[in-house]
């Protein structure tokens, strides 16, 4: 029996921990030094070291290859959080859709800006131009998505944007690019088109299945039956190659709704959690609670270090007996909380599951081209740490230690950016990174200097959080 409605939704302060370490572990991952003397789990799969060349038959899976499905999870998992929203304020399905599209665009158009403006992208070997540039494109940016405080005029929040939009136009028009060109809409960054395919299909998807989730499944098995014929010639195979707009959209970005649109469930469950009081004591003890968390990083850790070293069945019975452990252990609850654990608990176990038996089909997991068991049991591990964070803040008090993951969950764009075109031209252009550099540091030292690098930004994006300076696409 679970506790009543609450008038007061509670936040869901899990999903945005989850997005901010999603976020701080894609900015380490990118700043970590490349080329020495770093296990090859410290890098994705396919681009092991020492030369980091792409291998497309190299199966694996690393904490780098799970940065990725953290985020889409997450991004799916947002979905019902914030347009049921919409509907309550008496929006109609279509409208709801309308702006959805809306974001596309704006995130459309952050990536191909983004892109441009990018250091290494303005020139190969940059020059302080180059640095002044790229923190002119974070400045542009900001005034573009910032989404300002009501507190000041509308007039004043509207000419800001205003300037943003300027700039980014008037700079785009006088840029020149190695290539010889200027704006391209085919330069853009795909990590933000790939988001933004997501956040519109997925988006829709749910908007015309939120009262029915099984017509959702319905359609993941259908994407599976195309995916699948995609490989073998037929009408199929020419659909998923074309493209009418490919700069904005591709058939086979529609893949990663396998993570997404399961992250849609999760966010439904989410969604009627937030609406429930929780009662003074929960049945469950800390002692449980610590045994699943423990359960779970376990499970996590057999995961990458079994697949990565290619104990491909030992790791499934390993995983399966520790799976069917905790399950012994979340199958009786009696609050909102404890039912939410449950429910999450058995959708991970299931993703996981269905992805080891994958696992062998394709040659193994791999991330690029992205295998069916990557897309499953990724999934299920981003399922346990949304699980983790949910037990750390609403059973153990930890949100306030975690609040810095929090911040940056709630304002990830600007975490997104803020490493390339803020910190690294700042570096630059006050000559800290050639003192740093003449130092020769050793790789254990570069590796403690990248955690440094990432531990500034998450500051900085915590602390314009807290300042409430979001940026909204």
């Amino acid at each position: 029996m679970v506790q009543p409605f609450n008038s007061i939704p509670k936040r869901a302060d899990a999903l945005d921990a989850l997005r901010g370490l999603a976020i701080l572990a894609m900015v380490f991952s990118g700043v970590i030094p490349f080329g020495g003397a770093l296990p090859a789990w410290m890098y994705h799969a396919q681009l092991p070291p020492p030369n980091h060349q792409f291998d497309p038959k190299l199966p694996g899976l690393t904490w780098v290859d799970l940065v990725f499905p953290l985020f889409l999870l997450a991004l799916g998992a947002a979905i019902p959080l914030a347009q049921s929203r919409n509907f309550i304020a008496g929006k109609t399905q279509l409208q709801v859709i309308f702006s959805l599209l809306k974001r596309g665009f704006f995130l459309g158009v952050f990536a191909i800006f983004l892109q441009h403006v990018r250091p290494y992208t303005l020139n190969p070997n940059p020059t302080d131009r180059t640095w002044w540039i790229a923190l002119a494109g974070f400045i542009i940016l900001f005034l573009m998505y910032t989404r300002w405080s009501p507190e000041r005029s509308k007039r004043v929040r509207r000419s800001l944007t205003l300037m943003g939009w300027g700039g980014a136009i008037a700079l785009m028009a006088v840029l020149r690019y190695p290539d010889g060109r200027g704006v391209s809409l085919d330069r853009s960054d795909i990590i933000l088109i790939v988001l933004t395919n997501a956040i519109v299909f997925g988006g829709i998807i749910w908007v015309v299945t939120r009262d029915r989730p099984q017509f959702r499944l319905g359609f993941l098995a259908i994407l599976l039956a195309l995916r699948l014929s995609a490989t073998a010639d037929g009408w199929v195979a020419a659909l998923w190659s074309s493209s009418p707009v490919p700069w904005i959209f591709q058939f086979d970005y529609l893949k990663y709704l396998f993570i997404v649109i399961p992250g849609t469930m999760v966010g439904d469950l989410l969604l009627e959690w937030r609406q429930y009081s929780e009662p003074e004591k929960s049945s469950w003890s800390r002692n449980r609670y610590a045994i699943i968390s423990i359960l779970l990083v376990t499970t996590i850790g057999v995961l990458l270090v079994g697949l990565q070293s290619r104990w491909v069945w030992q790791t499934t019975i390993a995983v399966l007996i520790l799976l069917i452990l905790g399950d012994r252990l979340v199958k009786q609850f009696q609050t909102a909380t404890e039912r939410l654990i449950s429910t999450l608990y058995r959708w991970g176990f299931y993703a996981t599951l269905l992805g080891l038996c994958f696992e062998p089909y394709e040659g193994g997991i791999k991330k690029d081209s992205a295998t069916f068991s990557y897309f499953f049991i990724t999934t299920g591990i981003s399922i346990f740490i949304l699980i983790l964070f949910e037990i750390a803040i609403e059973k153990f008090q930890l949100a306030s230690k975690l609040q810095i993951l929090i911040d940056n969950g709630r304002n990830p764009m600007i975490a997104y950016v803020g490493f390339g075109n803020l910190i690294l031209p700042l570096l630059n252009l006050t000559d800290l990174q050639q003192k740093i550099a003449d130092l020769n540091l050793s790789i254990e030292l570069r590796v403690i200097l990248a955690i440094f690098y990432t531990f500034i930004l998450a500051a900085i994006v915590s602390k314009l959080t807290q300042f409430k300076l979001f940026w909204r696409t």
